[in-house]
């Protein structure tokens, strides 16, 4: 039998104090026990960027980190980007740009791309393709994409969104 261990984190803002099994993963945390179920569960192997939240400012796989792993941490999900009701500008810039087609793969997409405007506002097509590398969209192609990301960049730099 495995013996729970006990984690503090901040998820969303929120702090939460949790008993965690040793190999309990972060994904399986956030869906099934906190039902924060806007992060997808697509391979489990950190192949699809599903799954992707922000821990401690890096864009991570949440099928790869154990729960264990985001003791005294802080953890945000799709769900933690909206602010009084209103999208976060990545998530309007997806919506403008009609990025949307099945919508399974946007949350790990947009956490990927909130790392890294929260690391560099102004980036380079480059950047942006690096930054979502590990996310794959069989729907949309990838040129809606990289355009919501760069509008969202302008529109949070203060430029307003294409």
């Amino acid at each position: 039998m495995s013996e729970h261990r006990n984690i503090r984190s901040t998820i969303n803002g929120r702090i939460y104090e949790l008993s965690v099994l040793p190999n309990e993963t972060l994904l399986d945390l956030l869906r099934y026990r906190l039902g924060l179920v806007g992060t997808k569960n697509g391979c489990e192997t950190g192949d699809c960027g599903a799954c992707t939240v922000i821990m401690d400012g890096k864009a991570v796989s949440s099928c790869l980190v154990l729960a264990v792993e985001i003791n005294e941490a802080s953890v945000t999900t799709i769900e933690g980007l909206a602010s009084n009701g209103e999208m976060h500008p990545l998530q309007q810039a997806f919506v403008d740009q009609g990025v949307v087609q099945c919508g399974f793969c946007i949350p790990g997409m947009i956490m990927s791309a909130k790392a890294l405007l929260d690391e560099e506002p102004d980036p380079t097509e480059e950047d942006i393709r690096s930054a979502i590398a590990g996310n794959l969209c069989r729907c949309t192609g990838y040129g809606s994409i990289l355009g919501a990301i760069a509008a969202a960049g302008k529109s949070l730099r203060g430029g307003g969104a294409k």
